[in-house]
């Protein structure tokens, strides 16, 4: 019930923030347009855990700004190797070890990976990420497992 009720209040803000309109009319219809929505989800059974993860909210912002200073750190670097031919790139190919217990902090860690330049999550096959890399030490930099430990300290 928490998960409808999160759902429901997440679009009713979307819809007032994207309306900008308050008179009573629309609103009226704003509002029966969410609780349709909000029923539709509710009788198509996709309003859960995975599909509201109000359990990693309060973790999020943290997270996303760690994230953020690594794109920014690995765009710095995919820039030196272009700058810089002298910097060879290798790329290379390996298998990193996803410890998420959930297949959303799966998806999150290899979105993760993919997100950062220079590294991108090509499979996901049962509690393994396949990488590829511009570089070995962007892939060295994935295998110390510093954004694996921050991914399961979101489930």
């Amino acid at each position: 019930m928490r998960h409808t009720i999160s759902i429901f209040l997440l679009l009713v803000c979307i819809w007032l923030l994207n309306s900008g309109f308050f008179t009573p009319l629309i609103l009226s219809l704003g509002l029966l347009s969410v609780v349709f929505v909000v029923w539709l989800a509710h009788k198509m059974d996709v309003v859960d855990e995975e599909s509201q993860p109000i359990h990693m909210t309060a973790r999020l912002p943290g997270y996303f700004w760690w994230l953020f200073v690594k794109i920014v750190q690995a765009n710095i670097d995919v820039v030196r190797h272009i700058w810089r031919p002298k910097l060879s790139i290798s790329p290379c190919t390996a298998r990193v070890t996803a410890s998420q217990s959930t297949d959303m902090g799966k998806v999150i860690y290899a979105n993760s990976i993919t997100l950062t330049p220079g590294t991108v999550a090509l499979d996901v096959d049962g509690d393994q990420i396949l990488v590829h890399a511009l570089s070995r030490d962007g892939l060295a930099d994935l295998q110390t497992g510093e954004m694996d430990r921050r991914v399961k300290a979101l489930d």
